[in-house]
């Protein structure tokens, strides 16, 4: 129950956000990444049913997104990166996160069996960081 009243806590001040900032239009339009798509289509429709208002959200990635939105061609973008501080003054930006999920490495190296390979959160961490570049660091 905690989890569908914090989704709708999300989903009610992202789409406020987006009303106040083109309170004047009766659809909102949004692009970015393609991973929060199936949950801002399933929050899009709840909305719409609300209000008869439409949200468009298009899944052209986060670099997509952001181009958008400092474009002003969109209400909103989503990225899975977030802006600085300088790009959102520079561009008159705010951000927040909405959607959390998270990444799994795959690696295949050649010379390792499957299921041999022990990858620690330290490791995981320094390859993340740049300290380790080569599989044998």
């Amino acid at each position: 129950m905690k989890i569908r009243s914090t989704t709708a806590i999300i989903a009610c001040t992202l789409l406020s956000t987006s009303v106040i900032l083109n309170a004047s239009a009766a659809n909102i339009t949004g692009a970015g990444a393609s991973f929060p798509a199936p949950i801002y289509s399933k929050w899009a429709d709840g909305y719409h049913k609300a209000t008869g208002n439409e949200i468009n959200y298009q899944s052209i990635g986060s670099g997509g997104g952001i181009k958008q939105i400092k474009s002003k061609t969109v209400d909103f973008g989503a990225s899975d990166m977030p802006l600085s501080d300088d790009e959102l003054n520079k561009d008159g930006l705010m951000q927040f996160p909405t959607v959390i999920g998270g990444v799994v490495p795959v690696v295949h190296i050649q010379g390792v069996a499957p299921g041999k390979m022990k990858m620690t959160g330290q490791m995981l961490a320094d390859i993340f960081l740049g300290k380790i570049t080569r599989w044998n660091d």
